[in-house]
């Protein structure tokens, strides 16, 4: 099969009225990765120059959240009049493709898989040329609002959407329903395309018009019978949603367990789809983690902590209730418990963050450790720096954020302030209770402290 020849195009466009929220249907959430995500990795087997999607309702906010795909392959629908008028809106980009097949997609559909998408082409190519449009079919005991597959003598006529279907011109539904993916002969499609039209109790343009003007044309249409699975079904409303979150994350758990992670408490972990886990690694639930995080072998996560977009290499450990959020840990770190690690983190091997320690865009140096109730950010910490209990690094005075670099072997003493911008030299030692404003250089002991004056009580 030469996917060369098939260009595609996700649906896109909708607001989702039933979601209940202002935000663009396709960028509803399942276990913290936007729907339409899902459909762009189903479709990664297809050259990516080819691949379209429609956007309408909220636009700027789909193009902000996928920057990274090629802007001229997105195409602004300015009136959402349905899934025909979003195909006709696409016609210069399908044309100029010069690809032989257009294959449709609904971006709400975040359960699809290539396996399915490839099974469904494979058996369309088998009856292409002949055929000029397939689609996938399934039969549901339940039709609820699903466009009706109508068939006549075995041929197929006609999809009827729920709202228009008239048993008493259809007959009863057979509960053969269209899944609302199709394969289009681009060639045929001019034909028909711009003939659609809005006569329905939504006053939209119908993709699945183009079945009952392909049939009355004696065009080849036909239905790919797939079998019933809830990968076909598209998102509608919040409950949907969460039972597509419920499946997702059942297949991702058992995936890794697959690939000999242990998962423990399994059922309270999340793990989102684009995470890399390495064999060995121990995860205790509840757990979440999502992003692009990579979690190399030895590790050990435990329960009630939150990654998001993090690389933690070999042989770490990540105690209770830490978040961490666009880090990077190096071999044989500690973190938490209760710890945050804030976006530009990184900690350098053998580095130890304790409990109720913050950590934001910061360099901590190898074997350096901040054991607990410190805040350490816009700051250097070079090689075996001791950062005592109750630190602060004082970086934005209310106009400018500015750096704190602590050198080499450098001791900390508890309930500090370094007040940037500000730099401890090599094994300086800052006595306790310091409030640090001023350069600090090499070998040096700095102490700010007040005397102190016992005064009798009255």
């Amino acid at each position: 099969m030469n996917y060369a020849d098939v260009c595609v195009l996700i649906l896109a466009a909708g607001k989702g009225t039933r979601m209940h929220s202002e935000k663009p249907k396709v960028l509803q959430e399942l276990l913290a990765t936007p729907m339409l995500d899902y459909i762009y990795s189903a479709l990664h087997f297809l050259p990516e120059e080819n691949i379209f999607t429609v956007i309408g309702h909220k636009a700027e906010d789909i193009e902000k959240k996928f920057s990274h795909k090629t802007a001229e392959n997105f195409i602004l629908q300015n009136e959402q009049l349905g899934t025909g008028h979003a195909l006709q809106c696409s016609w210069d980009k399908i044309r100029g493709s010069k690809a032989k097949y257009c294959l449709v997609i609904n971006g709400d559909t975040p359960l699809i898989t290539q396996d399915i998408l490839e099974f469904f082409m494979e058996e369309s190519f088998k009856k292409l040329p002949q055929l000029d449009i397939t689609f996938i079919t399934t039969v549901l005991k339940d039709v609820a609002a699903f466009g009706r597959v109508v068939r006549k003598n075995n041929k197929l006529q006609a999809i009827i959407e729920a709202k228009d279907y008239d048993e008493n011109i259809y007959q009863k539904p057979s509960g053969e329903i269209n899944a609302g993916i199709y394969l289009l002969k681009t060639a045929c499609l001019e034909d028909i395309l711009f003939q659609l039209e809005n006569k329905n109790k939504n006053g939209e343009y119908y993709i699945t018009d183009l079945i009952g003007h392909a049939a009355q044309k004696n065009m080849q249409v036909d239905g790919i019978v797939c079998e019933e699975s809830a990968a076909l079904l598209g998102i509608n409303s919040p409950k949907e949603l969460i039972f597509a979150e419920e499946i997702l994350q059942k297949e991702i758990i058992e995936k890794h367990l697959a690939n000999n992670v242990f998962i423990h408490q399994k059922e309270q972990v999340r793990i989102a789809p684009h995470v890399q886990i390495a064999a060995g690694v121990h995860i205790f639930g509840p757990c979440e983690i999502y992003g692009n995080t990579q979690i190399s072998s030895a590790c050990t996560i435990s329960s009630h902590c939150h990654i998001e977009n993090c690389i933690i290499e070999k042989n770490c450990t990540i105690d209770s209730f830490s978040h961490l959020h666009d880090a990077k840990l190096e071999n044989n770190c500690s973190v938490g418990p209760y710890a945050r690690l804030r976006p530009e983190s990184i900690l350098a091997e053998d580095a130890k963050i304790g409990n109720f320690v913050e950590i934001k865009k910061s360099n901590i140096g190898k074997g350096s450790k901040v054991n607990h109730f410190s805040y350490i950010g816009d700051s250097t910490l070079e090689t075996d720096v001791n950062i005592g209990a109750g630190t602060i690094t004082c970086n934005y005075d209310g106009n400018n954020k500015s750096k704190t670099v602590i050198k080499k072997g450098a001791f900390i003493g508890s309930n500090s302030s370094l007040v940037a911008p500000v730099i401890i030299g090599e094994n300086t030692r800052i006595g306790a209770g310091s409030v640090i404003t001023n350069d600090v250089p090499d070998n040096h002991l700095a102490i700010t402290r007040a005397e102190q004056k016992n005064i009798p009580r009255k």
